[in-house]
């Protein structure tokens, strides 16, 4: 049986006491991601090491199936029969491809982050990319443990100066990151790994009940 957002929010709660503060901060993040994604934007993700995968990760809930299938629509598989003249091949496409939603990894773009840290100043790589990426509709969603990692609060300067929300995963205490952030969902951990176990959890769940929205087939 399929779940509601509603039940994915309780199951959380039951699993996860101590976040239970955290599951109205996660639906508030749901809703920026899904007017985000209703008006055409897309997301921008970015962390440091550990935080670093985590961002890797999101993007990858985001733009394949997480927990449904996601099935091309009606258009999409009628452009993909406008450019496929080949029926088996149009049956496989059709079967294998998914929907997505928009979301780049500002971690990964290994030959600009070294170039430009190089030429330029490390501490803005983040920042470049938003600069480079970002318009008013996108969300910026920026994880640092401690909240104060300085070329990730620099990106979400970038994102804000776009007039983009800023999604931030931080660690228990207030933060530099935390004070120009539209949501925030913080862990009660202030050690590194025990913050990153707990902002699995939440992306997760934001993650799910998104993809339960937008999707609903």
């Amino acid at each position: 049986m399929k779940q509601s957002s509603v039940e994915f929010i309780e199951q959380f709660k039951k699993e996860n006491p101590a976040l239970l503060e955290q599951a109205g901060c996660a639906r508030e993040a749901v809703e920026l991601l899904a007017q985000c994604y209703h008006s055409g934007g897309k997301v921008l993700v970015c962390g440091n090491g550990g935080s670093a995968s985590d961002s890797e990760h999101i993007v990858g809930e985001l733009m394949k199936g997480f927990i449904k299938k996601r099935p091309l629509d009606h258009c999409e598989l009628e452009r993909l029969e406008q450019n496929t003249k080949d029926e088996a091949e149009l049956k496989w496409m059709g079967e294998n491809l998914q929907r997505g939603l928009p979301a780049i990894s500002l971690v990964s773009q290994s030959a600009l982050l070294t170039a430009f840290a190089n030429d330029a100043e490390p501490k803005l790589v983040f920042a470049q990319q938003v600069m480079g990426y970002g318009q008013e509709r996108d969300i910026f969603i920026g994880l640092s443990t401690s909240g104060n990692s300085e070329n990730v609060v620099y990106g979400a300067k970038a994102a804000k100066s776009q007039g983009m929300d800023v999604i931030s995963f931080t660690g228990a205490r207030d933060s530099r990151l935390s004070e120009i952030s539209s949501v925030v969902l913080r862990s009660n951990e202030t050690e590194t790994y025990k913050v990153q176990e707990e902002h699995i959890k939440l992306y997760h769940l934001i993650c799910a009940v998104l993809e339960n929205e937008m999707f609903e087939r």
